[in-house]
């Protein structure tokens, strides 16, 4: 029986049967051929995990060429704009542009993809941080730091010793990322968010590490069928740790504008988050749904993480999101099941409820979906579960339903 390949082993093995396999020319249709091409996806899916080729880091690729060529730093300025933007560029301070890259490309000859390697900037480094700019008191009322040092500390301390951690294992992401959503947000208040998030998902006891692809469209929608149960939201959160995604539900900090986020923390530990801005029962299933879609088609390496602000937010801009947004519409309500069903007309609590039943869902889920395709937000209203989600994580320090 052929079996994933988990081990060097394992591996050495599976090349030796292919080879075997290849010398007897087994035609095609028959069961050798066949478990010669399984074999052969299993060995090329082990080894590009265990043997990954990479591109070097886009600076390091500059440098490389000038050190082949024998140029300095204001040889860059035909490429780069002038010599203080060399000078922050190769310092890992300011991002290449597209049209830099065009220009280093065509001009020295370094090869696209090592210069669309995007590389985080040193701005993630502490010395290049404004310790000032993060929100202390509201982290402090948050419970970022621990009681009994609060008082004993100065708050730039507290904020170092909070955040430093998180800069050495790179867990920061909303430092760096050039572009944080639509809207203009705080980075700061939304990186400390972000590394209490991390903190919180990593002190989680899960018990399994997380693999790519077990988040299916079947297992999304049988997270969605929990929101059935007046514990729904609760059974979730546990559902999903089981399979090795913590799931923290963790009030925003002002100026984030923030509803969810997916974040991949290490290799097979990827971390959802949640701040109920909205204490409704629509936004938490919608918001959850989005979040377990990045994790399951766009959350890797090159991609650690997306923060969303779902307030208003059409398909526009990012085909991520898009992709993300109909997905989570797929999980919470089947197309077909959609197209067929008199709730896509008739705006009515019997026909919303009567959907709900047939998909076993919250009908404050098919409420919201009603609301998004009339573009009408106002109809139905008082069967969209307000009030019915906070409640469920009392530990939280939650103020007002608003942003």
């Amino acid at each position: 029986m052929i079996k994933p390949i988990r081990n060097d082993a394992e591996h050495a093995a599976a090349l030796e049967e292919i080879q075997r396999l290849m010398s007897r020319e087994s035609a095609a249709g028959t069961s050798e051929a066949d478990d010669l091409g399984v074999l052969t996806v299993l060995v090329e899916e082990y080894e590009s995990k265990r043997f990954p080729i990479s591109h070097p880091d886009p600076i390091d690729a500059i440098k490389f060429r000038m050190e082949q060529q024998g140029l300095a730093q204001r040889d860059l300025v035909p490429y780069l704009g002038s010599p203080s933007r060399v000078s922050e560029i190769l310092a890992r301070k300011r991002f290449l542009t597209l049209s830099m890259i065009r220009a280093l490309h065509s001009g020295l000859g370094i090869p696209a993809e090592s210069l669309l390697q995007e590389s985080p900037p040193v701005v993630a480094e502490p010395q290049h941080l404004d310790w000032n700019r993060f929100p202390f008191r509201e982290m402090s009322r948050n419970d970022y730091f621990a009681e009994t040092t609060t008082k004993q500390r100065k708050p730039e301390e507290l904020v170092r010793q909070f955040v430093e951690p998180h800069l050495r294992r790179r867990s920061a992401p909303a430092l760096y990322k050039r572009t944080l959503s639509h809207r203009t947000v705080d980075k700061y208040a939304l990186a400390a968010w972000t590394m209490r998030v991390v903190t919180r998902g990593l002190e989680r006891p899960i018990s399994i590490g997380f693999n790519h692809g077990s988040i299916t469209l079947d297992v999304m929608r049988e997270v969605a069928q929990l929101s059935w149960s007046t514990q729904g939201p609760r059974l979730a959160q546990e559902f999903l740790e089981r399979r090795g995604i913590p799931t923290i539900i963790e009030p925003h900090l002002t100026h984030t504008r923030l509803d969810g986020a997916a974040i991949l923390v290490e290799e097979r530990r990827p971390v959802l988050g949640m701040t109920l801005r909205y204490d409704r029962l629509d936004n938490f299933w919608f918001c959850l749904m989005h979040e377990l879609a990045h994790i399951a088609l766009h959350l890797r390496t090159a991609d650690p993480s997306f923060y969303d602000d779902l307030d208003g937010v059409g398909d526009e801009g990012d085909q991520r999101e898009h992709e993300a947004n109909q997905l989570a519409r797929e999980a919470l309500i089947p197309q077909e099941a959609w197209e067929r069903n008199p709730a896509r007309l008739v705006r009515s609590p019997q026909a919303a409820q009567r959907l709900a039943e047939e998909l076993r869902v919250h009908p404050a889920i098919v409420v919201g979906r009603m609301q998004y395709e009339s573009r009408n937000f106002r109809i139905l209203g008082h069967m969209l579960g307000r009030g019915q989600v906070r409640r469920h994580f009392p530990h939280s320090k939650w103020r007002g339903s608003e942003p």
